[in-house]
């Protein structure tokens, strides 16, 4: 049996598609320069990680890109929704052997390599890893078997999304990372570590 398998789900970075409520601020050119910087961000903390590595594609797979072939396999995702693609990708590797399975999008300044160590770790003893994220949601999760229900019936990029999750894991053990702000809005933006660094971002 294989063991850990890393997915990350990213959209193609393409102008007016990408971080379209931060865009409502800073304007499509600019989120669109922010989300390849997530991307590149993404896979500094990622591209040395122990295990398997794949990254999902929204839209269409993407040959000659920051992902390396050599580190990387590409995969499209596949689904109605959100939920439906999650549930999907893992599906896939499970059916591939993999033991351990943990997803992350593409959102997060603040997700480091350690993080995700400390997550497949957690993953060895438990059931479920969750990375709770600042807005509800979450920015990890980690699963040993395809659990149907925390992906279906669920308000996508709302508050809720953790609330409801958990109610559907009342019977398994979870356990928690730390949680940390993801990119969706403008606000969202002045809090991270990138815009603290660097603000050349104003309203």
């Amino acid at each position: 049996m294989k063991n850990n398998a890393l997915i990350i789900f990213t959209r193609n970075p393409e102008l007016g598609k990408v971080k379209t409520r931060l865009a409502k601020t800073i304007g499509d050119e600019k989120a669109l320069e922010i989300y390849k910087e997530l991307l590149l961000h993404t896979k500094s903390e990622t591209q040395n990680l122990d295990g398997d590595k794949f990254v999902f594609y929204d839209q269409n797979i993407i040959i000659n890109d920051i992902w390396s072939d050599e580190i990387y396999s590409k995969k499209l995702q596949s689904g109605k929704d959100l939920g439906e693609r999650m549930q999907n990708a893992f599906q896939e590797l499970f059916d591939q052997g993999y033991k351990n399975c943990i997803i992350v999008g593409s959102d997060l300044f603040d997700l480091q390599a350690k993080i995700v160590d400390e997550a497949f770790e957690k993953l060895e003893n438990g059931e479920v890893v969750i990375g709770p994220a600042e807005d509800g949601g979450y920015y990890l999760l980690g699963l040993k078997k395809v659990i149907p229900e925390i992906f279906q019936h669920k308000n996508w990029g709302t508050e809720t999304v953790l609330d409801d999750t958990l109610k559907d894991l009342k019977n398994q053990y979870v356990e928690f990372l730390v949680s940390l702000n993801d990119i969706d809005t403008f606000e969202d933006l002045e809090k991270s570590n990138y815009y603290q660094n660097i603000k050349i971002y104003e309203k």
